[in-house]
């Protein structure tokens, strides 16, 4: 999933950025309002971490313009405030979730899967596609009862397809949501990765859930 920090106090924003990146997350950092926004609008994300107090545009106009774009990307307030009426004006603006500085980042991680969950009703809390299940929130896949242990790459873009069941995913879709758009490797690194998850996941168990589509990309199969 593909996140997007808009955050001034640097250190903050690099520490949230690094969190999220060994959880498996592709982030995009932004430190000021109008950057973010820019960012926001122009390029696609999964959810937003937006901070009210912000440089150039407050978080505040930055949502308000967002919505008033048609951009409906899930949005969580950040921000040291902690009055109910900043919560309060934040929601109206049409914020989708709200946590107040100090937070614990075990605190924030939760509340992002939320926000992915709450984002689109076929974004349960356990992904699956036949008997191959994925837990984001305990970071666990299994198939046919059995543990299969996935560096965080690989739970990302498993995640990604099960995210987006019986549907063709390109390269670049992958690359721009798994990786991030600063990634200038190989794109060839897609078919590796991909080869890496079938040699775990369909290999051992006799199974056939990821298809090439010859000049398209890639489709995970819900019948597994």
């Amino acid at each position: 999933m593909r996140v997007l920090v808009v955050e001034d106090e640097r250190g903050l924003a690099a520490a949230i950025a690094r969190g999220l990146a060994e959880e498996g997350f592709a982030v995009d950092v932004a430190h000021d309002g109008v950057d973010g926004l820019w960012s926001a609008t122009h390029e696609p994300h999964d959810v937003i971490v937006l901070d009210i107090m912000l440089p150039g545009l407050s978080g505040y106009e930055v949502l308000k313009r967002l919505r008033a774009a048609k951009v409906w990307t899930p949005v969580l307030m950040l921000t040291a405030k902690d009055g109910e009426y900043d919560e309060a004006d934040a929601l109206d603006l049409g914020a989708d979730d709200y946590l107040s500085k100090p937070f614990s980042y075990v605190v924030l991680l939760a509340h992002l899967r939320a926000l992915l969950r709450r984002g689109a009703p076929e974004r349960p809390t356990i992904l699956s596609a036949a008997d191959l299940t994925l837990d984001p929130a305990r970071r666990q896949c299994r198939r046919s009862g059995q543990d299969i242990p996935l560096t965080a790459r690989e739970f990302a873009l498993l995640e990604f397809l099960l995210r987006r069941p019986d549907e063709v995913v390109s390269k670049t879709d992958i690359l721009t949501h798994v990786w991030d758009e600063n990634f200038d490797g190989d794109t060839n690194i897609v078919e590796v990765y991909i080869g890496y998850l079938r040699r775990k996941i369909d290999t051992p168990f006799g199974r056939q859930t990821i298809d090439t589509v010859r000049g398209a990309g890639y489709r995970l199969s819900t019948g597994g």
